[in-house]
């Protein structure tokens, strides 16, 4: 029972992922059309744009906190391998998947909920960009919390799935890790 409930939450959790990280993708394509007409518009016709270099920070950090989950999910992120060769086999799934996404959910949502705020007090005043066009920052900022947010959930699952693997027996964990 406790496995297919893993198992939904992980497939859930997966689909999330994906539909982040391709959003993540188009916004780098788009940010690479953005960056190549402000180049264009540059050294071509001698007008800088800055607003092609300002959409392209903005799409550069929507990509990042909309990404970063699917690091984490490859075991990427959080790891200090250098570290973690010095310690048996045990300890080292102890450090990789209970104190790492416990430490990851304490600084990620911390960040998150300060973001939020942030995000919120945006909206609320109608904040703008300072630059010769101006963006609101509310959507922009709204990203922050909902990337940094979906990994604390994704920590959240590894933290639970290395808890039932210290609790189950031996057997039972491979087909839990499998997860």
């Amino acid at each position: 029972m406790k496995s297919k409930i893993l198992i939904t939450i992980d497939l859930w959790i997966e689909r999330i992922n994906q539909v982040f990280v391709i959003s993540a993708g188009f916004m780098v394509v788009i940010m690479a059309f953005i960056s190549t007409y402000g180049a264009i518009r540059r050294y071509v016709f001698r007008s800088p744009d800055p607003v092609s270099y300002e959409f392209g920070c903005i799409f550069l950090l929507v990509s990042f906190v909309l990404a970063i989950a699917a690091v984490e999910r490859q075991d990427r992120l959080l790891r200090a391998d250098f570290f973690l060769d010095k310690f048996s086999d045990n300890i080292r799934n102890i450090i990789s998947n209970i104190v790492s996404p416990v430490l990851g959910i304490v600084f990620f949502g911390m960040i998150s909920w300060i973001s939020f705020g942030d995000a919120m007090y945006a909206f609320k005043i109608g904040q703008l960009s300072r630059s010769s066009w101006p963006v609101p920052l509310f959507p922009v900022k709204i990203f922050i919390p909902i990337g940094y947010g979906f990994l604390c959930l994704v920590l959240l699952f590894r933290f639970t799935v290395g808890m039932a693997n210290i609790k189950t027996p031996r057997k039972e964990q491979e087909t839990v890790s499998n997860v």
